[in-house]
C-alpha cells in the first residue's frame, strides 16, 4: 500500500486506492463525445453532472479524456499569518503531489479548488504525466500555462493567474466527496472532458450511459450520412431525432 510523501497528514487521504472500471469500456466512452454522453445523463436524470467549456476551460481544446477520479478538496488557509509571512517561512500546505503520488495509470484528478490562486501549475503537471495521470479538472486557479501546454498534460480550469496558492491555501482532503459547480463527484467516479465540456458519470452508471450514447452515436452517424446523400427532408432517417419514435 502507498504511503504519503509527507506533505499532508495520512489521515486527510480519504482512500488510497479507487474503484477503476474496465478499460474496454473507457476506450468505448472515448470514442462518444460530450453532447452525446450529456444527453445520456439527461436521460439518466443527472443533468447537473455537465459542465461547459465556457466555465472549466480546456488548455488544448484538442485534447479528450476518460478515467477514474481521484478527488482532492483545497480550502483557503486559516489563521493571523500573512502571505508574506508564510512566503518566508516557505511552508507548503497545497498538496495535490500527494494525489499524484497514489495515481496510477489513467487515473483523472479532480480540483475542487479556490479563486484567485494557483491549484496546480507546471511541475505539478509534469509529476502528474509521469505518474501515468491522463489530466486534470480544476474548479479554481491554474497558473504555467506555457509549461503546461509543453508537457501535453490535458487540464481543464476555471481560472489561469500567475499568483501561486502554496501560501493561501491547504489541501483539505483527497479521495473524499467533491463538489465542482454544483455538481457532488466521488473517488472513482468518471470524466469525460473534450471540447465543449465536461462530463461527470457515477460509477455505478457508466454502462447505462455507454449504452445510451452509444446508440444515439450510432443513430447520428447514419443521419448525417443520409444529410450528405442529399436525401429529402422528409426522409424519416433524415428528420428523425433522438427520444422521438421512428416510424
Amino acid at each position: 500500500m502507498k504511503k504519503t510523501i509527507g506533505r499532508i497528514d495520512p489521515a486527510r487521504i480519504t482512500s488510497f486506492t479507487i474503484d477503476r472500471p474496465d478499460p474496454a469500456l473507457l476506450a468505448e466512452l472515448k470514442t462518444i463525445d460530450t453532447p452525446t454522453v450529456s444527453d445520456a445523463l439527461d436521460e439518466l436524470g443527472y443533468r447537473g453532472n455537465v459542465i461547459a467549456s465556457s466555465t472549466l476551460r480546456p488548455v488544448d481544446a484538442e485534447a479528450v479524456i476518460a478515467g477514474p477520479v481521484i478527488t482532492l478538496r483545497n480550502e483557503r488557509l486559516d489563521g493571523n499569518q500573512s502571505v508574506a509571512e508564510r512566503a518566508k517561512l516557505a511552508k507548503v500546505f497545497q498538496a495535490e503531489i500527494e494525489a499524484h503520488n497514489i495515481t496510477e495509470q489513467g487515473d483523472i484528478l479532480v480540483i475542487q479548488g479556490i479563486d484567485g490562486v494557483s491549484n496546480m501549475g507546471g511541475m505539478s503537471a509534469e509529476i502528474a504525466l509521469r505518474q501515468g495521470g491522463a489530466g486534470a479538472i480544476v474548479s479554481g486557479g491554474i497558473r504555467d500555462l506555457p509549461h503546461i501546454k509543453e508537457t501535453g498534460y490535458p487540464i481543464w480550469a476555471s481560472e489561469t493567474t500567475p499568483v501561486t496558492g502554496r501560501w493561501t491555501l491547504e489541501t483539505a482532503e483527497i479521495n473524499g466527496p467533491i463538489t465542482v459547480f454544483g455538481c457532488k463527484v466521488m473517488p472513482g467516479d468518471i470524466v469525460l472532458a473534450d471540447a465543449s465540456g465536461v462530463c461527470f458519470i457515477p460509477r455505478e452508471k457508466l454502462q447505462a450511459v455507454i449504452d445510451i450514447a452509444g446508440r444515439q452515436r450510432d443513430s447520428e452517424a447514419g443521419r448525417v450520412a443520409a444529410i450528405k446523400a442529399g436525401r429529402s427532408l422528409t426522409d424519416p432517417v433524415v428528420k428523425f431525432q433522438h427520444g422521438a419514435r421512428q416510424e
